[in-house]
């Protein structure tokens, strides 16, 4: 059976795609909602079943403000509601870390991980930086000026990029939350994903824009933790590299699940 449906946005979760198809859960990043993932969404429809949630503190559920278990709980309903019980998990920044800690607690649910700019272990010296960027970006939000002044940096970043003129809009209209990138990082701060990501025993692949240095410094060692993991990079990009190079990005998922996740008979 082969059906395309679409979330009305009052549940936060956007559905795509036949019923019967592998299904791909996408995990955005901080700041940005389930929109983010619009290129990628349509890009994939016609083969996948494709869903993307609002995590806490993002989009619908802006008045909540982002934890990992109740991520975790989330992304297990949507889950066991939108697919027939398992999926592909594919994470960008936050969304990966909370994508590795779903395939660490639930590895029976997920056929295969994509990670995008989630290679950085929060442990050691990178657990100060994750503490103090959490910090300077909660005290740069706090007042309603500078909350505006990120969220107009982020609206024209979003319009800067080679996008359909409606995928922009809805990407901006779904709005853009500074805060929960400060609420997020004491949060993961201090947490070893590399530890728990080598517990997964299905195929991973660590998806990073080449110019996402920091990310990229500890790629080899996030891939090397996997069970089954492998490394690519696009060109000329830096962190939010689904929409700066929105086609290419889906192209590399596309190729991921067939090749990797359901290889052909």
């Amino acid at each position: 059976m082969s059906r395309r449906s679409s979330d009305d946005g009052s549940s936060g979760i956007d559905v795509a795609g036949p019923d019967d198809g592998q299904a791909i859960v996408f995990v955005h990043g901080a700041m940005f909602t389930r929109k983010m993932w619009l290129p990628q969404i349509r890009g994939l429809a016609d083969e996948y079943r494709v869903v993307a949630p609002d995590l806490p503190g993002h989009g619908v559920r802006a008045d909540e403000t982002f934890r990992m278990d109740p991520a975790i709980d989330l992304l297990e309903d949507v889950i066991e509601t939108h697919t027939d019980g398992t999926a592909v998990l594919v994470g960008l920044s936050l969304g990966g870390y909370v994508a590795t800690e779903y395939a660490y607690r639930q590895p029976g649910d997920v056929d295969g991980l994509v990670l995008t700019g989630s290679s950085a272990n929060p442990v050691g010296g990178m657990e100060t930086v994750t503490r103090a960027v959490g910090g300077v970006s909660r005290l740069a939000t706090k007042p309603d000026a500078g909350k505006r002044v990120v969220e107009r940096l982020g609206e024209r970043w979003v319009n800067n990029r080679d996008l359909p003129e409606d995928v922009k809009r809805e990407i901006i209209e779904a709005g853009i939350y500074p805060k929960q990138f400060g609420d997020a990082g004491p949060d993961v701060a201090g947490v070893d994903f590399r530890a728990k990501l080598s517990t997964y025993p299905g195929p991973t692949l660590i998806l990073n824009g080449e110019r996402d240095k920091i990310m990229r410094r500890g790629e080899r060692d996030h891939a090397a933790a996997a069970t089954d993991g492998r490394i690519e990079v696009l060109a000329d990009v830096g962190h939010i590299c689904n929409l700066h190079r929105a086609e290419t990005y889906t192209s590399r998922v596309r190729n991921f699940v067939r090749q990797r996740v359901v290889p052909p008979q």
